[in-house]
């Protein structure tokens, strides 16, 4: 019988290692937010960040508001197009706000640049950024990323909400994707 499980060359970041990420970045949010009287807004970007998101949020002890946001640059490939399309934009004003934008994985920066511009535009008293997942190797912009889960190598990855073609998103790991399966 098919596994995902077959897919995968192999685990990049294994389940505890995603638990003591979550644990080690809700403490340092907690850290910077913790004596400010301004709301903090987490942005979800969905759908690849939900399980981030899930687990992380839960971990932070103090009053935050959640919303969504869904964008997309890849469609079914394994690059950016380099062209973003805001799907699902905020439901609340965010004017005067503490937001963190909470992405699965940065890669071109193209993609959290513009959601961090268009949040700064509707108001945000700041705008941070946090990614369970850092591919640095792969910038085409310069941006700072607030907090970073971990660096990880130009892999294309999938698991813990990270999809190829919306399959693989329900492993509890990340692993990497063997390329005889996205070169098809």
């Amino acid at each position: 019988m098919y596994q995902m499980r077959d897919d995968i060359q192999s685990i990049l970041v294994d389940e505890n290692t995603i638990s003591d990420i979550c644990d080690r970045l809700a403490a340092k949010i907690t850290q910077d937010h913790r004596d400010s009287n301004r709301e903090l807004i987490l942005v979800t970007v969905l759908k690849g960040s939900v399980f981030f998101a899930t687990d992380l949020i839960r971990r932070i002890p103090l009053p935050c508001g959640l919303e969504f946001m869904k964008v997309s640059s890849y469609g079914s490939g394994t690059s950016t197009s380099g062209f973003i399309q805001v799907h699902l934009d905020l439901k609340r004003d965010i004017t005067g706000a503490d937001v963190i934008i909470i992405e699965d994985i940065i890669d071109s920066g193209r993609t959290l640049q513009k959601l961090k511009h268009l949040l700064e535009d509707k108001g945000a008293n700041s705008v941070k950024c946090c990614t369970l997942l850092d591919k640095p190797d792969r910038r085409q912009v310069e941006m700072q990323v607030d907090y970073v889960g971990t660096v990880i190598p130009d892999e294309f990855v999938v698991g813990y909400g990270l999809d190829f073609d919306e399959k693989y998103r329900n492993l509890p790991y990340v692993g990497i994707l063997k390329p005889s399966v996205y070169q098809k």
